[in-house]
């Protein structure tokens, strides 16, 4: 690709990553998002396109060549609930919605990718593009394995990206092995007998007692746990159905827990559990604990590692790309997908002076959209047979 037309496809892609961070859809309402993707697909003449997989996920399929591998490249498309403050001119028009995980800058890279791919080719195999709803809810994967994906578009591997807030643009980290956690999510209902506030010894009040579990449940991962396994146990929310002059009869207690073996997920449930009832019995409430697993850890397949730093080798400039030290404890539901075929999760710079993730102030930076379009396409030549750095 040519300085001038690598410099059209970035100013078209900006246009793109700038129209879907300002109409940003939550996790299964992405109608508009899933529109945009599919037509462009069809503008860039993909063999197929279809929609509604999972709801609204999308999934193009370009062929090239007599070759009958077959690998996926995800992409998120969803938003979160969360009220933007920027002055961009761009900013989200959806009221309470936002895309502040970067994930309209996910879509655009990959939608970079299948031009560049269906434009120039230089593989010979197939490749699917998967656009993916509700990843911040860990059920967009889950319902496109559901509708039938692996059978309807079959693929040997997959890949996957995200940007990363503090990791300088233009750099690349990954790492085989654990990436990333699970996600557990709890809520524990506290019921007594409330009253007035002047009146406490007449009640069994709830908020003492809230207060109480909320700071016993952090000996979980301090006194119950080994040090040698990773986890986060984590409160979140306390509401209570008291008022100023009222005491509660009712608290709710909601958190997360981070972990990256079963065992010790099974653990913290457990845990958490005794932990209740002995608090709630020395309160004299009753207690009920609600424990899911939402996201199942992210592992890296340690030969598509070394395919994804090879990869990476054409994009990125040497030195800027490396084994990332540690996983995260933050979690992806691009690890559902691992359960089916081997794949490989990547991490690119967002710049170090961007917003956090699911942050009111966070952007995708778009200097940093052209590393991912160029890495989806050096992943697909290299892994079906063409040329990565063509």
């Amino acid at each position: 690709m040519s300085e001038l037309d690598r410099d059209a496809l970035r100013r078209e892609m900006i246009l793109w990553r700038r129209d879907l961070h300002a109409h940003p859809e939550f996790g299964f309402e992405e109608k508009r998002t899933a529109a945009f993707v599919a037509a462009k697909l069809r503008e860039f003449g993909l063999d197929d396109v279809s929609e509604g997989v999972g709801g609204t996920g999308v999934v193009g399929t370009l062929k090239r060549g007599s070759g009958n591998r077959a690998i996926a490249l995800r992409a998120d498309m969803d938003a979160l609930r969360i009220s933007e403050r920027s002055d961009a001119s761009y900013r989200s028009g959806n009221p309470g919605i936002m895309h502040a995980c970067g994930h309209d800058g996910h879509t655009t890279m990959l939608l970079g990718a299948a031009k560049l791919l269906a434009r120039e080719g230089g593989f010979d195999g197939i490749v699917r593009f998967v656009f993916q709803p509700a990843e911040e809810w860990g059920r967009g994967a889950l319902a496109m394995l559901d509708d039938g994906l692996m059978q309807r578009f079959p693929f040997d591997e997959i890949f996957g990206l995200h940007n990363m807030p503090g990791l300088p643009i233009g750099h690349f980290e990954t790492r085989a092995g654990p990436v990333m956690s699970a996600e557990d999510i709890f809520e524990i209902v506290l019921k007594g007998l409330g009253g007035h506030a002047a009146r406490p010894h007449a009640g069994n009040e709830t908020l003492v007692a809230a207060c109480a579990l909320v700071t016993n449940l952090q000996t979980i991962v301090s006194r119950r746990l080994s040090p040698a396994d990773i986890s986060v146990v984590s409160v979140t929310e306390l509401i209570t159905d008291g008022t100023r002059n009222a005491l509660p009869g009712l608290a709710r207690i909601l958190g997360d827990a981070r972990s990256f073996r079963p065992e010790v997920s099974a653990e913290i449930e457990r845990q958490m559990r005794i932990i209740t009832q002995g608090t709630a019995a020395a309160y004299n409430v009753a207690a009920e604990v609600n424990y899911s697993r939402e996201f199942v850890p992210l592992r890296n397949d340690a030969e598509l590692v070394d395919a994804a730093f090879a990869a990476a080798r054409h994009v990125f400039e040497p030195g800027k790309i490396a084994v990332a030290r540690e996983p995260m404890t933050a979690s992806e539901d691009f690890a559902r997908f691992l359960d089916h075929v081997p794949g490989c999760f990547v991490f690119l710079g967002n710049g170090e002076a961007s917003a956090p993730l699911h942050n009111s102030s966070y952007d995708f930076n778009d200097e940093g959209l052209l590393f991912g379009t160029n890495f989806h396409v050096a992943v697909v030549r290299q892994r079906l047979g063409g040329e990565a750095g063509r």
